[in-house]
C-alpha cells in the first residue's frame, strides 16, 4: 500500500510539474503569448499550430533562445541572397528591391504570406532582325 501511494504520489508531482512546465501554464500571463494566441484563428494558419508555435516561442522566450537580429543584419542577409543571381544585370536588379531603390513598390505582408518587392526599368527598345 505505501509503495502504491508514494508511486501515486510521484506521478502526481510529475503530472503537477508538467502542467506548471508546459508554455500554455507559465506563458498565461506573457502579454506577448497572449497577443499571439489571440490572432490564431484570424491569421491564414491551422488554429491549432498557431497555438502550439505560440506557446513554443513564449517558452524559447523564457529560455532566453529567442532572439532577433538587428536591422542590419536582416539586410545583410537579403542582399546575400542577391548573390545567386548569375548576371551582374540581376544581381543589380536584386539590390534595388531588398534596399528599395529606384521605381520599386512593397507589397502584402508577413501575416499575409509575405512581402512582395518590384522594381520596375525601364529598357530601351531591341531591334528585331528581319
Amino acid at each position: 500500500m505505501k509503495k502504491t501511494l508514494r508511486h501515486a504520489g510521484f506521478a502526481l508531482a510529475l503530472a503537477t510539474g508538467a502542467l506548471f512546465a508546459s508554455p500554455f501554464a507559465q506563458a498565461a500571463d506573457s502579454g506577448t503569448y497572449s497577443q499571439e494566441r489571440a490572432m490564431c484563428g484570424h491569421i491564414q494558419q491551422d488554429r491549432a499550430a498557431c497555438i502550439r508555435e505560440a506557446g513554443a516561442a513564449a517558452q524559447a522566450a523564457r529560455q532566453g533562445n529567442l532572439s532577433s537580429a538587428n536591422a542590419d543584419t536582416y539586410r545583410r542577409n537579403a542582399l546575400a541572397r542577391c548573390q545567386l543571381h548569375q548576371t551582374s544585370v540581376d544581381r543589380a536588379a536584386c539590390e534595388a528591391r531588398v534596399t528599395g531603390q529606384g521605381d520599386t513598390t512593397i507589397d502584402g505582408s508577413v501575416l499575409g504570406g509575405g512581402l512582395i518587392r518590384e522594381t520596375v526599368t525601364t529598357l530601351p527598345p531591341t531591334r528585331m532582325p528581319r
